[in-house]
């Protein structure tokens, strides 16, 4: 019987912080305490360092199959474990689109022996092309929990309307990317002082704003649950925690450049800063931080979504996306935790917790008879991120050459060490 045991380490979850022992015996912890007498075949020395629940991304971009020269599931799921993540929701915008039971078993399979649990998010309409809806029974008996057309918004209200229906009796969640492409018109940026001072048409806010008024009020109107991605305006903020004041089943996220980064960085027309949606205001980056303090935004995700360096040398015809899956951590910890906006609890919350309650997965804890999917992190440690260093094929990470502090060590995926960067 494999084991490992972790010495004198402060563990932390949404109940739990405290130095102590944590014994693991195959794929789950067998006992917490002081002094554990084992003759474990590992033994970690904690002393300093912080064990905490594992993360989990509800929205990345593995880009397998169909874009594999950007990343393929094994090089994403290396990626999500230098950054402490055991599971992912795998975006179904790829080649094929994951409409089909045969593209999600594909995935699920190549994934099952990486140590991340990788799961499919299929499509709400037909190649994402909003013609007609998927046959989500089907879906869902392949592996999917969860049905998006990311990447793009359902155009067609009723469609979307539909779909939330149909979602409920299928036991799925509907997530969507909020922005309506006749606002967004070919923006490439943020529409404000800086598309104006660099001569490029902006991305009116008024696109993301608009559909997630929408989308919360469809799913209200046969109570739906509604998932709303990567939020990024005050204005979406404040329509999401006025929609939760009123009962409707919303959740929502952000990614760590949203509560850390402005367009003014796209003054250095480098296309690494280019994403969907995009950077916004420090008046946005305020009230993200206000929504996350006060329960309004439930995960943070990465929307980690490679692209190889020629595609991102153009700046202007570029595709939007940025990495994010091996720093989105460390960068949580350096925005919110060190400046005391938030506390560790609520690190574990956003990052481990919630997003895997929102999906109905069970929940990694620091006790006894929990499953092993853990992260060892130095939340201590300074570090400056290199792009060069990174795991994923893509490094357009737009913390490069960022000074970050908190960093993950190892990362335990059902009782197996997966990742241990404690010599690099």
């Amino acid at each position: 019987m494999s084991q490992i045991l972790i010495r004198n380490i402060r563990a932390v979850d949404t109940e739990t912080d405290k130095v102590t022992d944590v014994l693991i015996k195959e794929s789950r912890i067998a006992e917490v305490g002081k002094d554990i007498p084992a003759d474990a075949e590992q033994v970690i020395d904690g002393t300093g360092l912080v064990l905490m629940p594992s993360v989990f991304d509800m929205h990345v971009h593995l880009r397998d199959p169909g874009f594999t020269h950007k990343e393929d599931v094994l090089t994403g799921c290396s990626a999500a474990l230098a950054g402490g993540v055991t599971g992912v929701l795998a975006m179904p915008n790829t080649k094929p689109p994951c409409d089909n039971p045969e593209t999600i078993r594909y995935i699920i399979d190549k994934a099952k022996d990486t140590g991340v649990d990788v799961y499919p998010v299929g499509c709400i309409t037909g190649g994402m092309s909003g013609n007609g809806l998927c046959d989500y029974e089907a879906l869902r008996a392949a592996g999917c929990i969860c049905i998006s057309d990311d990447g793009r918004p359902v155009e067609n209200a009723e469609m979307m309307r539909r779909a939330l229906e149909l979602s409920k009796e299928n036991g799925l969640l509907v997530a969507s990317h909020c922005e309506d492409l006749s606002i967004i018109n070919g923006g490439i940026i943020n529409k404000g002082k800086t598309s104006e001072k660099l001569g490029v048409k902006g991305m009116d806010r008024a696109s993301e704003d608009y559909i997630t008024a929408r989308e919360m009020i469809l799913a209200s109107s046969v109570d739906a649950r509604i998932h709303i991605c990567h939020v990024s305006t005050e204005g979406s903020a404040a329509m999401i925690r006025f929609a939760k004041s009123r009962g409707v089943k919303v959740t929502c996220e952000t990614a760590p450049h949203y509560f850390m980064l402005t367009d003014k960085l796209l003054e250095k027309r480098d296309a690494d800063y280019r994403m969907n949606p995009p950077l916004r205001t420090p008046g946005d980056v305020s009230a993200i931080i206000e929504a996350i303090k006060d329960g309004t935004i439930d995960c943070i995700i990465t929307d980690h979504a490679p692209h190889a360096a020629e595609e991102k040398a153009d700046f202007e015809k570029a595709p939007n996306g940025v990495v994010g899956l091996e720093t989105s951590l460390a960068a949580t910890l350096t925005a919110l935790y060190h400046t005391g906006e938030i506390d560790l609890h609520r690190v574990v919350e956003l990052m481990c917790v919630n997003p895997r309650k929102i999906l109905g997965l069970d929940i990694p804890a620091i006790k006894v008879g929990s499953t092993a999917d853990l992260l060892i992190a130095d939340i201590n440690k300074k570090w400056t991120v290199d792009p060069g260093k990174l795991h994923s094929k893509s490094h357009n990470t737009v913390f490069k050459g960022m000074k970050l502090t908190g960093k993950p060590l190892v990362t335990i995926s059902k009782g197996r060490i997966r990742f241990d960067g404690r010599n690099e």
